[in-house]
């Protein structure tokens, strides 16, 4: 049967004041036992050594037997006491969001710690069309470190950076820096601005812009570069040297590219373009020449002269691939547990408040004692299953700290599949020029042979020899430069996927220890809750045999 708006309206207002009872309602706490005084002097954080993933579970009896550290129920370790603090904020500045493991920096007497804040909206000096577009925001970003590169022990320094600036430092980062697995930068999310709340996409811009920088920092070799530390201390505007956009880049190329068609000295690849990507670049011809050569690898299915010969990254490759197939898969299903444990965590917590609704009219309308008696047992019932739903509130808080670090190497995968586009953008570029000097190679030995059979030779064709030998000798010091690019992506390349390897272990065996930790000791203060009222209702057992 469809309800009607009122219907609908009244039905969310009486579940939203609901909650708001249940969040003010007094617990009464049973009376302190004497087996409960024992469980009061382990409320601190948990001493016991007992790993949930290394040892058995202990069993009924080693709870029960009065020599058991197990006599009482584990008290939930605090987030940040939970034994593994790579998951929290601490003096390193951390915020749970490594570019890869957080362990091994903690081991570091080194740090480099970042936060944002105090967003400020600033007037465009620009006349703007748009309606509301004339402003932006700045942030404050702080930096506390004791780095050598930023002036050694007991720095901290501040700038404001609006996220254009941001957006210049990553531009940079990822042109200086291939092969590395740089951490990606927030989009810009335009359209998501404009239908949130100003002040919520503020912030949540806020922490994303933090969270970026803060894996920035973690990295080790971003972490102690020249652009990085520019872009965190110097004043006014950011010094970073800006790279031609993408616009003025390919009109220079497409003035230049006539001259390369008819054969000028500038069809020779350009030295200093050569090491950089093609795409977006000024040499068109360049473009066209890779875009040749990529169709020629893939479609024609001609083995080019160059190939990738490494067996060991290309199986790596292959299981990064499934390994990131499997994080979307674990990810999702993460999501699901944590929609599960919300809403038996409310479903819980709405039963008790309606058994302390129920409670409280037995009381009121009560004639005979034993109707007093049930209701005092209602009630106890109603404390039990409202501290029930706060500790999967609590339980579920902590399930989404842990298990975040799967979201946290998705975006990891992205960084890699970037670092290894570098790689096959390279690559290309390598087997671009080994089919232009195979090709120059071909054209100076038919014009050799043309002129040789003419008396004196012909100079027109002499003179093109000279011209095409002058070409090769440019194209294999451009060839020698972009093997040289190959090989320094292929070695950055090889120290990353060794640091992801094995800090990738680290960080998930930490996640899944604190996973179990939390659960085990949730579910433990949620039985001690329901045991207690056990223990209460054994009466009805005894009265009704």
């Amino acid at each position: 049967m469809m309800m009607s708006n009122g219907d609908q309206e009244e039905e969310e207002a009486g579940l939203h004041s609901s909650r708001e009872e249940m969040e003010s309602l007094v617990l009464d706490d049973p009376p302190v036992t004497q087996s409960q005084g024992r469980n009061s002097q382990l409320s601190r954080p948990v001493t016991i050594n007992y790993d949930p993933l290394l040892s058995s579970s202990p069993s009924y009896a080693d709870r029960q037997s009065p020599d058991s550290p197990f006599d009482s129920f584990l008290e939930p370790p605090s987030y940040a006491e939970a034994i593994f603090t790579s998951f929290d904020s601490s003096s390193n500045g951390r915020d749970g969001s490594p570019d890869f493991s957080t362990t091994a920096n903690a081991l570091s007497s080194e740090f480099l710690s970042i936060s944002v804040s105090d967003p400020q909206k600033m007037d465009e000096l620009n006349n703007s069309l748009i309606p509301g577009g004339s402003g932006f925001y700045t942030y404050l970003i702080t930096t506390r470190t004791n780095l050598p590169e930023y002036g050694g022990p007991g720095s901290e320094f501040g700038v404001r950076r609006r996220f254009k600036d941001v957006v210049a430092l990553s531009d940079r980062l990822l042109e200086t820096y291939r092969g590395f697995f740089i951490p990606m930068r927030p989009d810009k999310n335009v359209v998501e601005s404009q239908m949130m709340q100003k002040q919520e996409f503020v912030e949540q811009r806020r922490v994303a812009l933090e969270k970026y920088l803060r894996k920035l920092a973690l990295h080790p070799v971003i972490r102690k570069s020249e652009e990085l530390r520019m872009f965190l201390e110097a004043k006014g505007s950011l010094p970073l040297v800006r790279s031609t956009d993408v616009a003025s880049r390919m009109l220079d190329g497409a003035v230049k590219l006539p001259r390369q068609l008819f054969g000028e000295p500038t069809a020779a690849a350009d030295l200093q373009e050569v090491a950089k990507p093609a795409k977006g670049g000024r040499d068109l011809l360049r473009i066209f020449k890779e875009l040749k050569q990529s169709m020629s690898n893939d479609w024609v299915g001609a083995k080019p002269m160059v190939v990738e010969e490494d067996k060991e990254f290309l199986e790596k490759k292959e299981k990064l691939m499934d390994i990131e197939q499997q994080l979307i898969d674990v990810s999702l299903q993460a999501e699901s547990l944590v929609k599960a444990q919300q809403d038996i965590g409310e479903t819980m917590g709405e039963l008790g408040l309606a058994f302390v609704k129920l409670s409280k009219f037995e009381t009121e309308e009560a004639i005979f004692e034993s109707q007093r008696v049930r209701a005092a047992d209602m009630k106890n019932l109603a404390t039990a299953a409202v501290k029930a739903s706060r500790l999967y509130r609590e339980l579920n808080s902590q399930t989404v700290k842990h298990l975040d670090k799967l979201h946290d190497y998705l975006g990891v995968m992205l960084a890699v599949n970037g670092a290894f586009s570098d790689r096959a953008s390279a690559l290309l570029t390598v087997q671009t020029l080994s089919s232009d000097l195979s090709s120059l190679q071909t054209r100076i030995e038919k014009l050799e042979v043309a002129s040789s059979k003419i008396f004196g030779g012909d100079r027109s064709r002499l003179r093109k020899i000279e011209e095409l030998k002058d070409t090769v000798h440019v194209t294999e010091d451009a060839k020698t430069r972009a093997v040289r690019e190959y090989d320094r992506i292929k070695e950055n390349n090889r120290s990353e996927l060794e640091r992801l390897d094995w800090e990738m272990q680290e960080d998930f065996t930490n996640m899944l220890k604190g996973f179990v930790l939390n659960q085990v000791g949730y579910a433990e203060k949620m039985a001690k809750a329901w045991e207690n009222l056990a223990e209460e209702t054994r009466g009805y057992v005894k009265e009704s045999s």
